[in-house]
């Protein structure tokens, strides 16, 4: 079967998962959270109390997995969906974590894989465009400034009881941002063939216009095959 595959690579808050669901929706594609996954092992893992030289002996037991409904992606634990419950601070920077064990990474790789075989998707995280779909027809890089993303995610937050205050998110995208580009598994990095997008100074709306502009002008060239 030959699918389409578009990757789409980033830093925490460059507002990678919005506007690819916005995109996929646009074309008709499934839209593939990988950043959800890696929350959901962080979920089971701080649910558990599972110490860090249990992790990866304990991975069979977490039953994480996709469904498609409606078109929109739910992640379950086991028979939960934890969709909601994975999108805190606190499990933000657990995922951080957890996504530099190889075994993690490992036990995630080949459901990637495996979704974008059988659809036509637009896959959003760290490593797509390097690692899990080196030869995807359009690969793509999101990115925007720390204060700009920081500056975002307070104001996704502001209306939330206990919502940490801007310098706080700050620190948190930034030290992400370390830990995501300086692991030793599948580091943070834009793959060769991918085109930047900077969103700094763009709007939601803007920022989906120019991905879905690239992805036409790649897939009407013939993208990369």
């Amino acid at each position: 079967m030959n699918t389409i595959n578009i990757a789409i690579d980033g830093p925490a808050g460059a507002g990678k998962s919005t506007i690819a669901k916005m995109v996929s929706a646009k074309l008709g594609y499934i839209y593939v959270d990988t950043g959800a996954l890696y929350r959901t092992i962080a979920l089971y893992i701080t649910e558990n109390n599972i110490p860090d030289d249990e992790i990866v002996k304990s991975l069979d037991g977490a039953e994480v997995s996709l469904k498609f409904i409606d078109g929109a992606q739910r992640v379950y634990l086991g028979d939960r969906d934890v969709s909601d419950l994975i999108r805190t601070p606190e499990i933000s920077m657990a995922a951080s974590k957890v996504s530099t064990i190889p075994a993690v990474r490992d036990y995630l790789f080949e459901m990637q894989k495996k979704i974008a075989r059988e659809n036509n998707v637009i896959m959003d995280g760290r490593d797509i465009g390097t690692v899990v779909l080196p030869d995807a027809q359009v690969k793509i890089f999101l990115t925007a400034s720390a204060e700009e993303r920081a500056s975002r995610r307070y104001k996704e937050l502001s209306d939330k009881l206990g919502c940490p205050c801007y310098e706080e998110i700050l620190s948190d995208i930034i030290e992400r941002d370390r830990n995501d580009m300086n692991r030793k598994t599948a580091p943070l990095r834009q793959a060769e063939d991918a085109v930047l997008v900077d969103t700094t100074n763009l709007g939601l709306e803007e920022s989906a216009e120019e991905i879905s502009r690239i992805i036409s002008e790649k897939l009407s060239s013939g993208g990369k095959m």
